[in-house]
């Protein structure tokens, strides 16, 4: 469910346009008020149920997303649609982190358990791709509204079956509860979100929108401050003086961010623009998710052998020639141009996902790792949040009519945006893989007084 979302609502967005008489930065609220939530949440998530019991939790999470997708089909103003997102999020944030803490301690054999993440991980790639296509069916089939009923069913089936077959697991000494951290993130990103989407209309030096950056940044320097003083911190600043850990968050920012923004813009150009049906759209979409799926076991297979120093690189410079080619983009631009920029875009998506984690976790201190990569994932949706707050301030700012005549012309301001995420992307993996990187690492675990994991080997200097 929570895969198929992420691409799923994309396609729905012109006929939600339509049917609710929303605004380009409405839509940008449908797509983040889910990623947002879900951003500041997920290790909330975590480590309440490592507390309290992961199957209670997530249980939780799946009627808590049932419910929230159920409202969502039924909301009867785009307010309502975006309020109800909310609460699908907050159910999605307890679903993925859950799971895998659930298949970790279901299964202890390190094979099977290695089979049990390749099926999980399988699934997750395959609603990817298929959110498109379905998507698009829905809408052309029935409505937009089907895009969030489809949940209900899966997610009643998903509470009984984890009631017969997921036994109650709860971890041994789980961390402290951090209301105060996790107040400052959820300010910090809020407030930026905010700004960033809604600059446009109420202009970027009104005293509300400064006020909002302001507050952003205040918080920001508040959560470092206050968390260097706890002992089991939310959010564990001290792994930032980890060049690895802070690259692969960056990366994953970085990476989530621009896929986000290419969905957003590729769907409403396909739609508005081209005048495709959804369904036609999501097949323009197809080579993206389907490279996603293909390239991400080889990338895996690729980080075991060689390290994260190909993988990022080679993802890099796809993502910063998709984006490069997407900047030509024209009302009349040729398919087989369109497809291909989206071919290119899955094989560099689908490279950096493995990276992304074995390197947040490479040189941490093993009772850490699930932290790293509970960091690494909050750095995507970040990322997701971002991208389609700050293409769509672009876009805004470069069309007089947001969604139209013009559009294509208005994305290429946000396409050289996302070339610049491709290129800092090759910049910040060639900088985190050197043997200095590796010297941080080894001296951030120090520091936290445990001695550090390596997963894969170093790469070629």
């Amino acid at each position: 469910m929570v895969g198929l979302d992420a691409t799923i609502v994309n396609v729905a967005l012109p006929a939600i346009h339509r049917s609710l008489h929303a605004s380009l930065s409405g839509l940008q609220w449908t797509v983040d008020a889910y990623t947002l939530v879900i951003a500041t949440l997920l290790m909330l998530a975590g480590s309440t149920a490592d507390r309290i019991g992961r199957r209670r939790v997530f249980q939780t999470g799946l009627v808590a997303f049932s419910t929230g997708s159920l409202l969502c089909a039924l909301a009867p103003s785009l307010g309502a649609l975006i309020t109800f997102r909310i609460v699908q999020a907050v159910g999605g944030s307890m679903l993925n982190p859950v799971a895998m803490s659930i298949i970790r301690n279901v299964f202890e054999d390190p094979r099977e358990r290695a089979q049990a993440i390749g099926m999980w991980g399988g699934v997750a790639g395959l609603s990817f791709a298929l959110g498109p296509i379905v998507g698009g069916a829905l809408v052309d089939a029935a409505s937009w509204r089907w895009v969030f009923l489809v949940n209900v069913p899966v997610g009643i089936a998903g509470v009984i079956l984890t009631a017969m077959y997921v036994p109650e697991s709860r971890a041994p000494r789980p961390r402290r509860v951090d209301p105060v951290g996790q107040l400052l993130v959820i300010v910090v990103l809020s407030t930026l979100t905010y700004a960033i989407i809604e600059g446009h209309g109420e202009g970027w030096t009104s005293f509300e929108i400064l006020g909002l950056f302001a507050v952003a940044l205040v918080s920001a320097v508040s959560l470092v401050l206050y968390e260097l003083t706890r002992d089991e911190p939310l959010l564990n600043v001290r792994f930032f003086r980890s060049a690895p850990f802070s690259g692969a968050t960056l990366i994953a920012v970085c990476a989530f961010g621009a896929l986000s923004g290419a969905l957003f813009l590729n769907t409403l150009y396909l739609q508005d623009v081209r005048h495709l049906s959804p369904l036609h759209a999501g097949l323009y979409l197809l080579p993206l998710a389907m490279m996603g799926i293909i390239f991400g076991p080889i990338s895996g297979r690729l980080v075991g052998t060689r390290g994260s120093r190909p993988s990022l690189i080679v993802a890099g410079i796809a993502i910063t020639i998709s984006a490069l080619m997407f900047t030509r983009l024209t009302d009349t631009t040729a398919s087989v141009y369109i497809l291909a920029a989206n071919l290119v875009f899955g094989i560099g998506f689908g490279l950096v996902n493995p990276p992304i984690t074995n390197t947040a976790v490479t040189g941490m201190p093993a009772a850490q790792a699930g932290v790293a990569a509970a960091v690494a994932s909050t750095s995507r949706q970040v990322g997701n949040t971002l991208g389609v707050a700050i293409v769509g301030a672009i876009v805004s700012g470069g069309v007089v009519s947001a969604i139209g005549p013009g559009f294509a012309v208005a994305t290429h301001a946000a396409w050289w945006v996302i070339t610049g995420l491709g290129v800092a992307m090759l910049v910040v993996g060639l900088m985190t893989t050197t043997a200095w990187a590796r010297r941080t690492a080894s001296e951030a675990a120090e520091q936290l007084g445990a001695d550090p994991i390596m997963h894969a080997p170093a790469p070629a200097r």
